[in-house]
């Protein structure tokens, strides 16, 4: 027990006085000074792993020890007191200083946060500071997202430039736990940054409103919305035929409001139906998506760049941008959607979607493709006004 015993009573002692003066039965409300013990603590741990080379089994017995001390304090099992060494470690004095410098660059920068990371690769160097104040990291952009924030992205996100705009991410949005771990697995850093997208927004929008629109742009859109049981019967498909349009609304993101599906317009003695249409509150501007349970084929975007001049007409007031296209299809040559794109004045983005993957091959092959779930939402719209 000679790597328990050399430092350990000292620490023990550093480590139960900072549980009791931060107050952490109260601090589990206040956020901030939660996360500022922790860290504390993973100092501590850190420091003796370094120095004297601490493993898990004297984590164990700390932990031990400390629930003897303190039995009315939670929150304080071996693997979280683990989770506060890796705290610790991944956010050394000067990277926190980094991260916060950046931090209110963006906050004072007109553009959306996604577009400072866009074919970027932010590097954060440890350089030599001094000891950190309460008041810093209680300023510090680590300390605006829960704990149960940083264990989901310690565990899943390895690279601190993903890491933090994830944590950027949470903080605009408000974003939850478990809406950052779906978003984790789904890969929306890479399909919303890191991906080369298909628009003109480029040419046809000015500055910043083409960074803001290429930013809504995901390639693929995850539209993992149906989750059928072995035996799935009607209801249960109808069911989440309803939970649908809340899904495909969060996968969206933020800003988008639902105008309606199978949006009427009338042109001349003929009536037409758009697919989707929502209005974008940071954009200004109304937002048309067309749905293809196929792939981009060139002739796609002119029936796009069709609705588009015809809302521009009749539904645009002078308060808004002018409106966008979003064409969402089964899978895109990308040169071929890039000329194809070539001399339409209208903003039109073309991106791929996905459906859940983790439902069987045969299973799929029964349940509803795009089109049958607009018709099956189309008839419960019609049974609730009968109704």
């Amino acid at each position: 027990m000679k790597k328990i015993e050399k430092g350990y009573t000292d620490s023990l002692q550093i480590i139960i006085t900072t549980i009791e003066t931060s107050k952490v039965k109260t601090a589990i409300a206040a956020n901030k000074q939660l996360l500022w013990a922790y860290w504390k603590i993973g100092v501590v741990l850190h420091q003796q792993t370094i120095e004297n080379g601490w493993g898990a089994k004297t984590i164990e017995v700390l932990a031990s020890d400390i629930k003897k001390q303190l039995p009315g304090h939670k929150g304080f099992s071996a693997r979280n007191l683990l989770y506060m060494r890796q705290f610790a470690e991944n956010y050394p004095i000067s990277i926190i200083q980094s991260l916060t410098e950046l931090w209110e660059q963006v906050k004072s920068n007109t553009q959306p946060l996604a577009a400072l990371f866009e074919n970027a690769e932010t590097e954060f160097t440890q350089q030599a500071v001094a000891q950190l104040s309460e008041e810093d990291f209680l300023n510090s952009v680590i300390a605006h997202i829960s704990w149960s924030h940083h264990i989901v992205l310690l565990d899943k996100c390895k690279k601190l430039t993903t890491r933090f705009w994830y944590m950027l991410n949470t903080i605009e949005h408000g974003v939850s736990r478990n809406i950052l771990l779906m978003q984790l697995e789904s890969g929306l850093f890479e399909r919303q940054i890191n991906q080369q997208k298909i628009s003109n927004f480029k040419s046809q929008l000015p500055e910043p409103q083409s960074d803001f629109a290429n930013y809504l742009l995901k390639d693929p859109y995850i539209f993992d919305f149906v989750q059928a049981k072995e035996k799935a019967d009607e209801r249960d498909i109808e069911k989440q035929l309803v939970d649908h349009i809340t899904k495909f609304l969060l996968e969206l993101g933020q800003g988008f409001a639902f105008v309606g599906k199978q949006y009427h317009i009338n042109v001349g003695s003929n009536d037409y139906y758009i697919d989707l249409l929502f209005y974008h509150t940071k954009l200004h501007c109304y937002v048309v998506v067309e749905l293809k349970a196929r792939e981009f084929k060139p002739g796609d975007p002119a029936q796009l760049n069709f609705y588009i001049n015809v809302l521009n007409d009749t539904l645009k007031t002078e308060y808004d941008n002018e409106t966008i296209g979003i064409l969402l299809c089964k899978g895109k040559d990308k040169v071929v959607a890039e000329y194809a794109l070539k001399g339409y004045n209208n903003p039109i983005g073309v991106s791929d979607y996905q459906l859940s993957q983790s439902i069987p091959t045969k299973l799929q092959s029964s349940l509803p493709n795009i089109e049958e779930l607009e018709k099956e939402l189309q008839q419960l719209d019609n049974k609730e006004n009968i109704k």
